[in-house]
């Protein structure tokens, strides 16, 4: 008895169907960081601002590392319908490479903003961000839970 194959694209072809576009990211960040901002408020209110900004920062790497890590989608991600996936094979990142997408960001954001416009004419649009992680962000209705491997 012969058994099939099962297939899988080749490597760093990443997975097929569309890619969210620049605005509905933007929107998305916007909307996390205003969740952010008003947990950050709330603590300048009890530590001086450094102490504040320094924890805002972690609470920032906890948020994003973990929504993106688990479910791909942190609140703002889930608001506008879109989630972050493994490039390589569609499935959730975990929590190591959602840890270094949300470092990524940093570089993204020293030279000018480059790596986030960088997605503006990436064949995948893909941030530097989404390339340090092998990751990639798409219509939630693409990639639905029940479609990760």
């Amino acid at each position: 008895m012969s058994e099939t194959p099962s297939y899988s694209p080749p490597a760093g072809t990443g997975p097929s169907g569309p890619r969210s576009g620049f605005w509905r990211r933007f929107a998305a960040a916007f909307l996390d960081g205003i969740v952010i901002g008003i947990v950050a408020s709330i603590m300048r209110a009890f530590l001086d601002a450094n102490a504040a900004n320094g924890l805002g920062t972690l609470i920032g790497l906890f948020y994003y590392t973990y929504f993106e890590g688990s479910s791909g989608q942190t609140p703002g991600k889930k608001a506008l319908g879109i989630r972050v996936i493994d490039f390589s094979g569609g499935g959730p990142i975990g929590y190591g490479r959602a840890f270094i997408r949300y470092i990524g960001r940093f570089v993204s954001a020293i030279v000018l903003l480059l790596g986030y416009l960088w997605m503006l004419w990436d064949k995948e649009k893909q941030t530097w961000h989404d390339k340090f992680a092998n990751s990639v962000v798409v219509p939630e209705s693409a990639y639905p839970v029940e479609k990760w491997p």
